[in-house]
């Protein structure tokens, strides 16, 4: 299944895989191993893959590019979101003392053509600034997309993690739109509901991504009181539609009128194939908010 994430495109599968923890899958992160997350995917429907150039710490891009690399032909059936902006102290970043935003003409430019270059393929679908910079300056970024993307090295730009009205600021320097705002949302973060994110999604027309969908797997792994309580919300409409949670969940996501991207997160490709039967979920709208419910603990006003 695929959708739009604007008017002008691009066109993306309605779920994407995520990239930030392929460094952590128990199973290993060797070309194989990805490669075998890839094939589940394409198989399931879903040809598009997040990215962030930091994700582990700087080195998951290189690892995907290395699958890529092994399979000729692979990178022509999917497309490549990927991230920018973050400065973290590390190995892989030397001479950096303290964690900080770069959204400069030059960062974001090095870093595209790095993720070029570690991803092994001739263009990026999508780049996103990765996190709101308290320093960002809107023209110097609008004249970045500009020369990025009339170089062909990046056909599409968006945001994550910015307020509408960050978004309106770098939007109101473009003379193309930015496509997407990359958010967190899940039944225990329901604050783009009400902080404007996804009005303006809708105002603008262009389709919000959503990272975190499980929680960071809080969801299927409760602890606490209130993670029980969505647990077995979710556990007795899996059990009323004859379907797994994961399907339920997603399903949740695919209800709300913004048309949300869910970005999946998980090393398990039983997982990923389980998500995918939320397109065969149908939710009432009372049970869409008996799961918000049970996410807040609160009753709605």
């Amino acid at each position: 299944m695929k959708i739009s994430l604007s008017k002008e495109g691009p066109s993306f599968s309605r779920l994407v895989y995520g990239c930030w923890r392929l460094h952590t899958d128990p199973k290993g992160s060797g070309a194989d191993r990805i490669l075998e997350k890839i094939e589940v995917c394409l198989e399931s429907g879903i040809d598009t893959f997040d990215h962030a150039d930091l994700y582990g710490e700087y080195g998951n891009e290189e690892k995907f590019g290395a699958a890529l690399k092994s399979r000729p032909g692979l990178k022509e059936k999917i497309k490549i979101v990927t991230k920018a902006g973050i400065q973290l102290p590390g190995p892989n970043r030397p001479g950096i003392s303290v964690k900080h935003y770069d959204t400069s003409g030059d960062y974001l430019i090095g870093s595209a053509e790095n993720s070029l270059r570690k991803l092994n393929i001739d263009k990026i679908d999508l780049l996103l600034i990765h996190r709101p910079d308290p320093l960002m300056n809107a023209d110097e970024i609008a004249k970045t997309f500009k020369s990025l993307r009339e170089s062909g090295k990046v056909l599409h730009f968006g945001v994550s993690n910015f307020t509408p009205s960050q978004f309106s600021l770098l939007q109101s320097r473009l003379d193309f739109p930015l496509v997407t705002n990359q958010v967190e949302f899940h039944p225990f973060f329901p604050d783009p509901l009400t902080n404007g994110v996804f009005d303006q999604a809708q105002e603008l027309h262009i389709k919000p991504m959503i990272w975190s969908p499980t929680a960071g797997g809080r969801v299927f792994q409760p602890k606490t009181e209130q993670e029980t309580v969505l647990y077995k919300t979710l556990e007795e409409f899996a059990k009323k539609k004859d379907t797994t949670i994961d399907a339920v969940l997603f399903s949740w996501y695919l209800f709300h009128p913004a048309q949300l991207v869910p970005v999946l997160g998980t090393n398990e490709p039983d997982r990923i194939r389980s998500a995918t039967k939320s397109f065969q979920v149908t939710l009432e709208r009372e049970e869409w908010f008996q799961i918000l419910e049970a996410g807040t603990g609160k009753r709605v006003p």
